[in-house]
């Protein structure tokens, strides 16, 4: 099947793009490059541009008029950057978004799988979360993501297009064949900021948060390797239809669908399990949250094994390893002296 993947320079759209790839389907990438790398995309089908640029869907569909799903992946991401400039994610996520979805069905494009986010979700006992738990987005990335949940499912209602939301727990690794992998030159998440510390490009890891009202006081989350996450996207579109037909009510047009471990992992866990995977000790300091932490939650993975047929492969150590091959690699694969442009 032809896939046009929004973001598909991205971190995870590029590694989406290449698990279509092996799994032989044909990605065609949709990307402004202002936060994508144009490595991400050398021998792909790749138009650059604004996903709300309706002239440049309109050829993008005359020219693969057999473009049968979208994977949106575009947005901004970073939550302390959101809570500072939250008129900048609410036009690029959400505005640029409704755009998209109403380009994508004036062109036909009847079947789209979205990138959401995990940080929709409100605190549960336990922190082990389902579909069907309360929603409570608590920062302006998190709120954006709900906004486009939202957009996706009222347009599903009024014109006949079908949505699958896969809510991202928190994406850890690199493609394990090193083609593409955490690009951000100072990356904010905390896998990242393990490999920058270990890698002598920060001077200590910053365990931000240690009061939460968990086992050891720190964030917990559910790390789940990049290719798992990618893989859960094919099995997504490979069982797209049949995902409805499975679904509590058959008769629905959009769908929510959680992807994790099932695992929760605290911050203090993910720093000893880096070590060991490491081999040696980092330096490290406690400190307060960031503006729009949250305590943090980890999946109910048992719709996305009944709708979609998926589940994780990989071990967080996995995760970890790739991530310091692909840290070890990055400078060698980007030119950060190419802007881009």
């Amino acid at each position: 099947m032809k896939i046009l993947v929004t973001g598909g320079a991205g971190y995870i759209g590029s590694t989406v793009s290449s698990a279509l790839i092996d799994n032989g389907h044909f990605p065609v990438i949709l990307d402004s490059l202002v936060t994508g790398r144009a490595e991400f995309v050398k021998g792909r089908v790749f138009y650059k541009g604004d996903i709300a640029d309706r002239m440049l869907l309109d050829t993008i569909f005359k020219e693969h008029p057999d473009i049968t799903h979208v994977v949106h992946c575009a947005a901004l991401i970073v939550v302390p950057e959101s809570v500072e400039r939250p008129y900048d994610y609410y036009r690029e996520n959400v505005a640029k978004s409704l755009e998209l979805f109403n380009n994508l069905q004036a062109n036909g494009c009847k079947n789209i799988v979205f990138s959401s986010s995990a940080s929709i979700y409100d605190d549960v006992p336990g922190y082990m979360v389902t579909e069907k738990a309360a929603l409570n987005p608590r920062s302006p990335y998190a709120r954006t993501k709900f906004m486009m949940e939202m957009i996706l499912r009222d347009f599903c209602a009024a014109y006949g297009i079908k949505g699958i939301a896969l809510r991202y727990f928190n994406p850890i690794g690199a493609d394990p064949k090193m083609r593409s992998g955490v690009h951000i030159k100072n990356p904010s998440h905390v896998l990242g900021k393990l490999v920058d510390t270990a890698m002598g490009k920060l001077p200590e890891f910053l365990i931000t948060g240690t009061h939460w009202d968990t086992r050891d006081g720190t964030g917990i989350r559910d790390y789940i390797h990049v290719w798992d996450l990618a893989l859960a996207h094919v099995k997504a579109i490979e069982n797209f239809e049949s995902a409805f037909r499975k679904a509590e009510n058959p008769d629905a047009s959009f769908l929510a669908i959680n992807l994790g471990t099932g695992t929760g992992v605290t911050v203090k866990e993910l720093v000893l399990a880096f070590e060991k995977v490491y081999g040696k000790k980092i330096n490290k300091k406690e400190a307060p949250p960031r503006p729009g932490d949250i305590a943090g939650a980890y999946a109910n993975g048992d719709t996305a094994k009944k709708l979609i047929g998926w589940e994780v492969g990989l071990s967080i150590e996995q995760g970890i390893a790739d991530a310091l091959k692909w840290g070890q690699l990055r400078d060698t694969i980007i030119d950060y002296s190419n802007s881009n442009k």
